[in-house]
Formats: structure tokens, sequence, C-alpha cells
């Protein structure tokens, strides 16, 4: 989706890019991203540091015998895993379906050289 080769009818060399960054367009596929970043990495890093946190002070808790050997310290580490492999795909499918297609939208406009006649308009 986004490995194609840019065409030939820009050079991309000559594009403004402090224009394109100022670009109603482009602040828009950033907040687009920042809603989405944001609350979810605050709250990875909340839930991770509770579990830094119950294994440093909640012992006790933390070594109660869930089944077997297995005991919540290491069901709730197996979570933090769960986490990271459940946020990494949740993010692959926000930006496939919200920012890519924003982001393709700003490429092919600079690419054809609609982005320098739409800037001129501004």
């Amino acid at each position: 989706m986004g490995n194609e080769a840019p065409s030939a009818a820009t050079d991309l060399a000559e594009v403004d890019y402090s224009a394109v960054q100022a670009s109603p367009e482009f602040q828009r596929l950033r907040r687009t991203h920042r809603s989405f970043v944001f609350p979810v990495l605050g709250a990875c890093l909340a839930w991770y540091f509770a579990y830094v946190l119950l294994a440093s002070y909640a012992h006790d808790f933390m070594s109660i015998r869930v089944f077997g050997s297995v005991n919540i310290a290491m069901v709730l580490g197996m979570a933090q895993v769960v986490t990271t492999f459940a946020v990494t795909t949740w993010y692959v499918h926000y930006a496939n379906k919200r920012l890519d297609p924003l982001a393709e939208e700003i490429r092919d406009e600079i690419e054809t050289g609609e982005f320098e006649k739409a800037g001129e308009a501004r």
C-alpha cells in the first residue's frame, strides 16, 4: 500500500514539506494518530507500572498460587505479553483503517502536484 514508487510527475526534492506539515490534511492525520496513540500508551504504561509495583510491594498477593506452581505474578506477567500483542494488532487495524487512507491522500496530492496547486489557492 505505502511502498509504491513515487510517480515521475513531481520532483519530490521540490516539495515544500513545511507547507505539507502545516496543511489541514496533515494536521488531521496527526490528530487522528495522536488520539489513538496517547490514550493507549497511557493505559499500557499504567498497566505496566501497576505490575511492577505489585511485584515490588505486594509479595504476598503476587505469590498466591492460581494452580499448581503458577502464581498470580506469572499470570499477570503473561498478561503483559498478551497485552503487547493485542495492542499491536489493534494499532495495525486502526492504522490500516484510519491513518493509511489519510496518509495516502496526502502522498497522492504531493506526487500529482495537486498539493502545490491547492497551496497556491490557500
